[in-house]
């Protein structure tokens, strides 16, 4: 069976009953819309006396983390069903990345499940959002309305060609974008 886009190929053989070979050449790079490993399975599923797959990487020009996720899926995949993996035909960079991925399996129990929040509890997160959004908005309105009397009063420090330049602006010049925005 063969796999083969512009980028990349993929092509499956059989040295001998028990030996299923996976080629792999050209570029394996992520955006290169890079095959599952249902292939595999499903080639497994029709070699079944298979006991052992190799690697054949002569023709590989590139790779990056596609390969990587692409083989890992493929070690697995082999696993449960008994299948020894043989990686001596992977990229020595290949082999050291997938010793070190393998090398400590994730517990289990680590990871922590989301438990789901109580009516309560996104009640009372709301509420809390509703404040210190309230509370950001009237530090806002605060601090406009400072700048303002400082203004008024004279002792705020601008340049007044730049204010009639915001004024411009956000007068005549804004028409065209408010219009576009109102009609959207």
């Amino acid at each position: 069976m063969e796999r083969n886009t512009g980028k990349w190929k993929l092509i499956f053989s059989k040295p001998s009953d028990e030996v299923l070979l996976i080629n792999l050449s050209g570029e394996w790079h992520l955006e290169n819309d890079l095959p599952s490993a249902n292939d595999v399975e499903r080639q497994l599923e029709r070699e079944p006396q298979v006991r052992r797959i190799t690697f054949d990487t002569k023709e590989l020009h590139g790779w990056d983390s596609g390969l990587l996720t692409y083989l890992i899926d493929v070690i697995n995949r082999s696993l449960r069903r008994s299948i020894g993996v043989d990686r001596k035909g992977l990229p020595e960079g290949v082999q050291r990345l997938l010793t070190v991925a393998s090398a400590v399996p994730e517990r289990t129990g680590v990871r922590r499940e989301m438990a789901p929040t109580s009516f309560l509890s996104r009640i009372g997160e709301s509420a809390i959002l509703f404040w210190r959004t309230n509370i950001e908005m009237l530090e806002f309105v605060g601090e406009v309305f400072v700048a303002y009397l400082k203004m008024l009063v004279g002792k705020a420090r601008f340049r007044h060609s730049e204010l009639f330049l915001i004024i411009q602006e956000s007068g005549a010049e804004a028409l065209p974008i408010v219009s576009l925005i109102s009609l959207l």
